[in-house]
């Protein structure tokens, strides 16, 4: 299997996993939190604006591979707490609408997850996203 690996780095510390993969023209993401890719501390105690850090590093992973926000076809979200589902929604509808109006319209599949914890405590909200490159 063919495949091309784009690594991660949080605060210039290369990670022990990928930022992203491409195997046969689709894109595998790895989660993308709250937490920010200068500091690689969690941006906020605020699931909205979390959810727009996660979402910015899932369109610029998309555009270091040669894809887009509107070639994401499947979202996984990983949500603490259910009571913050609304907000984060909103969050995210709010960004489709700034960032790629097509995905308001026609939005990825979906799933949501409450989980018990992510890997820092202050971690709110996690999106693993999987995507197709452009003309696949």
């Amino acid at each position: 299997m063919e495949k091309k690996v784009y690594p991660l780095f949080y605060a210039g510390k290369k990670q022990k996993f990928a930022r992203s993969v491409v195997s046969k023209g689709f894109i595998f993401l790895s989660g993308s939190s709250g937490r920010t890719i200068e500091t690689g501390e969690v941006s906020s105690d605020d699931v909205a604006e979390q959810t727009r850090v996660a979402l910015d590093k899932i369109r610029l992973a998309l555009e270091e591979v040669g894809s887009s926000l509107p070639h994401i076809v499947k979202m996984t979200i990983y949500l603490r707490e259910m009571s913050d589902y609304q907000a984060m929604r909103d969050a995210e509808f709010a960004y489709y609408q700034n960032y790629c109006p097509s995905l308001a319209e026609a939005p990825p599949a979906s799933t949501v997850v409450q989980v018990v914890s992510l890997s820092k405590s202050n971690m709110l909200v996690e999106f693993d996203a999987t995507a197709v490159l452009p003309d696949a």
